[in-house]
């Protein structure tokens, strides 16, 4: 049963993103969306961690540019849309709030 994670705040505020990443099975995914496309920032701690993982990362586009944040080759950027399907996918949606 695979699971998306969704993510909203800010790597830098809470633990929420550590959190996640201990729970991630392997099919589940990621959503990065809101404040939480900061955590993309390359050189940061939640980067590293990202990267080090490399789990199934989404990222919702227009967030991401609306923060002017990179979005990495190991990312991959949604549209809306996108993010639907993803929902649909995915046995399981987990936002974390």
């Amino acid at each position: 049963m695979s699971t998306l994670h969704v993510l909203s705040h800010s790597p830098f505020g809470d633990e929420r993103l550590t959190s996640c990443l201990r729970l991630l099975g392997t099919t589940d995914a990621l959503l990065l969306c809101g404040d939480a496309t900061y955590a993309l920032q390359a050189g940061t701690a939640p980067f590293e961690a990202l990267n080090a993982r490399r789990v199934k990362l989404f990222v919702l586009a227009e967030d991401a540019e609306a923060r002017a944040v990179h979005v990495p080759d190991w990312a991959e950027a949604v549209d809306y849309p996108a993010f639907v399907e993803l929902s649909i996918h995915h046995d399981k949606v987990n936002t974390w709030l």
